[in-house]
């Protein structure tokens, strides 16, 4: 079957394609275009199933109604759950979403970028990578609506608009709350990343654990080479080396699932023989048993947050003025933090 184009439609009524165009961009009240013939034309192109041709409308408009996001994992759950969120009010505002990830490449999201920059897309909602900064700064200087997700680039310093969480003191407060239950010596297991998101995690953690005058006991992994298989065979060395330790601190999840996974393993009871904290929650920590205690990072909010200052930046294209959100987390208590005896 053939596409119908707008001329056809106009043809078919016997009225101008401006006429049809203005109506099917939503502009007949402004054109002062009858209700009457607004409703027969809406009408028609529904029985027909028109599509208007979105290609030829971004080169008449310079718009796509597309947003480009670029996260670390659209399969990590917490992205995955935040692109879910992204997309439905992105639909709500008429806009569609397409995305990638860029598995911490640097590269490859910069690949990605000139791949969004050639389809045109109207904004980026971006989860930079170590060395990103350039390429991230030549897009606002282009004057491209970016709102950065997450992470901040290093050298951002409140010029480009960002959504995140207050993660030094979402830490801080997981911490003082193992000490306040009794554990003092806390292993705090992470990435060995310059990105600003984890080196928070560390300062939060430092800091509580320096102010209740205890040792700092930190043990990183390379966030660029780290395999699940290497992983579990280092918290094994760790746990064997260090048998004082009584509460594991996971910064991501991920590590986290291989941490719980090895003390399984080790038959090493979580809660009653040694503690667990994890920085952001997910679903597999509120069903196991014992449940996991786990800081929320408040998704639904900043996927709000998010849409809501891109689409300013979208809508006032002659000016970028950054904006900075970090919204607070939230300490969720469960079976694998309890009180030490």
């Amino acid at each position: 079957m053939k596409k119908m184009s707008i001329k056809a439609v106009a043809e078919a009524l016997q009225v101008s394609t401006a006429t049809v165009s203005y109506i099917l961009n939503g502009k007949a009240k402004e054109k002062r275009i009858s209700s009457d013939l607004t409703k027969r034309v809406l009408e028609f192109v529904k029985e027909h199933n028109y599509k208007p041709n979105h290609l030829a409308k971004s080169l008449r408009t310079g718009k796509t109604n597309v947003i480009g996001l670029i996260v670390e994992d659209i399969s990590d759950p917490f992205f995955a759950n935040v692109a879910g969120n992204i997309e439905n009010i992105a639909y709500e505002n008429g806009y569609e979403i397409i995305y990638s990830s860029t598995k911490n490449d640097t590269q490859k999201a910069k690949d990605l970028i000139k791949t969004f920059q050639d389809r045109n897309v109207d904004g980026y909602i971006i989860t930079p990578t170590e060395g990103l900064e350039d390429t991230v700064n030549s897009l606002v200087a282009l004057g491209l609506p970016v709102v950065l997700f997450d992470r901040n680039c290093s050298d951002n310093d409140n010029q480009i608009s960002f959504v995140g969480v207050d993660n030094f003191k979402g830490a801080y407060n997981a911490v003082k709350y193992l000490i306040f239950q009794g554990y003092k010596n806390i292993a705090f297991i992470t990435l060995d990343s310059a990105q600003n998101q984890m080196i928070e995690r560390l300062l939060g953690y430092e800091q509580a654990v320096n102010e209740a005058r205890l040792k700092s006991l930190v043990y990183k992994f390379d966030y660029l080479q780290v395999k699940k298989q290497q992983i579990i065979g280092d918290i094994n060395r760790i746990l064997e080396d260090n048998p004082q330790l009584d509460a594991l601190f996971f910064s991501t999840n991920y590590l986290a699932m291989s941490g719980i996974e090895v003390l399984n393993d080790k038959r090493i009871h979580i809660g009653s023989e040694i503690g667990v904290m994890v920085f952001d929650d997910n679903d597999l920590f509120r069903i196991h048993r014992p449940s996991i205690s786990a800081i929320n990072q408040p998704v639904y909010e900043m996927s709000k947050q998010l849409i809501i200052t891109l689409l300013e930046h979208m809508e006032n294209t002659n000016v970028y003025i950054p904006q900075q959100f970090s919204l607070a987390t939230n300490l969720i208590v469960r079976d694998s933090s309890e009180k030490r005896p």
